[in-house]
């Protein structure tokens, strides 16, 4: 093993494991944006509270999610220590007549925009998910007419479990913690909107650096998938993605 240990203390194994954790990452990106897209269905919240107890309820999603938390923290903190070493190993900055000739802006600031998404990430997970999993939470009742699919939703009693479902003749009934509310109210504010678009832009910029220059680190770098890597570091994930995200503050924000 010691071969793997020279190789990760190396510049080139830190590259790697700095590319694979965020790879890794972009692929929650994705999962957490499908989910979160039911925020925008017409349903009082239902979907999106059946997508919260699922994501938090289910044994194999729960020990992915330990994996990404520590993804998360490692690639943050794995980022901050290559650029201390990488500063430490130059003390001195070379003379640049013009740093935009020969890298990009949001190559040359991507520890900083890194820490506003850290930063971000513990708000937004302090008033999401450590609510949801800590704090006594709002239940609402849907009942959903099976014939015609209408919903109809009032707040309900607390139960001890996250969801209960059964069915009463013609009409689904769920009772089920509301997390959708507290998202909504959350949104209401102008100051938590603001944060949430300007780490999305924070995000936007990283990921169009990040995402190209992970598989260039990993040496899947030739003219045939070059232009496809560049699709979607710069369309999907510096453009789509991060575009979604912000839309769904600015939505309830707009709905008052």
């Amino acid at each position: 093993m010691n071969w793997l240990t020279k190789f990760l203390q190396s510049s080139i194994g830190k590259k790697v494991l700095m590319s694979l954790t965020g790879l890794f990452l972009c692929s929650f990106l994705i999962v957490h944006l499908i989910g979160n897209m039911q925020l925008f269905k017409e349903d009082a919240g239902l979907a999106f509270n059946v997508y919260a107890v699922f994501m938090t309820g289910n044994p194999v999603i729960k020990f992915i999610s330990y994996g990404l938390y520590a993804c998360i923290l490692f690639h943050a903190f794995w980022g901050l220590y290559i650029t201390s070493q990488n500063r430490k190993a130059r003390p001195e900055r070379y003379e640049v007549v013009n740093g935009g000739a020969n890298s990009t802006w949001s190559s040359r600031w991507m520890g900083v925009l890194g820490t506003m998404i850290l930063i971000f990430l513990v708000v937004h997970m302090t008033n999401f998910w450590g609510r949801y999993k800590f704090t006594k939470m709002p239940y609402k009742q849907y009942i959903e007419d099976l014939s015609t699919g209408a919903i109809d939703a009032a707040e309900s009693e607390a139960l001890d479990v996250k969801k209960m479902q059964f069915t009463q003749g013609n009409y689904e009934v769920t009772i089920i913690k509301d997390l959708y509310v507290v998202v909504a109210d959350a949104f209401k504010q102008w100051w938590y909107v603001l944060l949430y678009v300007v780490s999305m832009a924070a995000l936007s910029f990283h990921l169009i650096h990040g995402f190209g220059s992970a598989f260039q680190s990993l040496g899947l770098n030739h003219s045939k998938y070059n232009g496809l890597i560049k699709f979607l570091g710069i369309g999907v994930f510096g453009i789509i993605i991060p575009v979604l995200f912000a839309a769904m503050p600015v939505y309830f924000f707009f709905q008052q």
